[in-house]
């Protein structure tokens, strides 16, 4: 067995137990060090990941330039590298951590789609009620706009953490955090009439009794089965633009901001730990901006 593969399983170790990372950030820390690995076996086979130095990181990350790799992925994979060496920091098995002063692409804040609330209104309203998936479509798609959930927190949403009588979801997100979001009345309403004349006439896969979306099969719905649920109300709506449903979180959001909500607000609702995250989802320009001072400042 290589060091790397070694050091990398107690990395991975070390990720599970401390950091209660999701099996998807797992896998993606586990990706960005194996590329890093790769390099490292080809180029300097003789050198453990205890004695790298920045100018080896510099080289492999000139490489990933090199393969047209794009600056989100470069900088998603540095961040990756920079937790390996911060980790081995932690277990005091280097003195110096080589990747401190790797420097990430420089990055514009790029802006997904988002949809007007004209457009997310008729998105909803192409969703049948009278198909076979279509009370649970609606339901779904209200959901994602009126709570601005990821896909996943969605899908994994149980009946036992819905709170209709408040208002309130209970949502287990990112890191396996939970977090109370509220959700409006019509997406309520809607989960209702899904629940009622729907789901209780399902026969339901063992295991999958809990979740509230379900499929054909009484199982929990997959991501895939949501894109392409999103993509046919889409273009049922006649609408020319890329939407997922990171599109609903993201108008969710810009809704919200514009409508003169609280940025802390806002954060604490979409679960980013953050400020900085939720900035991302504004449109605020500068002249706006003075013109909030202008008008409610008191020293202007």
């Amino acid at each position: 067995m290589s060091t790397w593969v070694s050091y990398q399983k107690q990395f991975q170790h070390y990720l599970k137990l401390e950091r209660s990372l999701s099996k998807n950030s797992l896998l993606a820390y586990q990706q960005d060090v194996s590329k890093l690995s790769n390099y490292m076996e080809k180029q300097f086979p003789t050198i453990s990941p205890l004695e790298v130095k920045l100018t080896h990181l510099r080289g492999f990350v000139n490489g990933l330039a090199d393969l047209e790799i794009s600056e989100y992925t470069q900088a998603r994979i540095i961040s990756g590298i920079k937790a390996f060496y911060r980790f081995l920091m932690y277990e005091d098995l280097i003195q110096e951590d080589p990747a401190q002063l790797l420097e990430s692409p420089k990055l514009g804040r790029k802006l997904p789609d988002t949809l007007s609330y004209e457009e997310i209104t008729q998105i909803l309203e192409s969703v049948q009620l009278g198909e076979a998936e279509g009370h649970r479509n609606r339901a779904m798609l209200e959901m994602l706009y009126s709570s601005g959930l990821r896909v996943s927190e969605l899908l994994d949403l149980k009946l036992g953490n819905v709170y209709a009588d408040i208002g309130f979801l209970r949502v287990i997100g990112k890191g396996n955090k939970e977090r109370l979001v509220p959700v409006g009345s019509d997406a309520l309403k809607y989960l209702k009439l899904y629940l009622d004349e729907v789901r209780v006439h399902q026969t339901i896969a063992k295991g999958h009794e809990e979740f509230v979306f379900l499929n054909r099969r009484g199982k929990k719905l997959s991501r895939v089965m949501v894109f392409l649920i999103i993509k046919k109300q889409v273009e049922l709506a006649g609408i020319q633009k890329n939407v997922s449903p990171h599109t609903f979180r993201h108008s969710f959001a810009t809704h919200l901001i514009e409508g003169g909500a609280d940025l802390r607000a806002v954060q604490e609702m979409l679960g980013h730990e953050s400020i900085t995250t939720t900035e991302i989802y504004t449109h605020l320009d500068r002249d706006y901006l003075r013109q909030v001072l202008n008008e409610f400042h008191p020293r202007k």
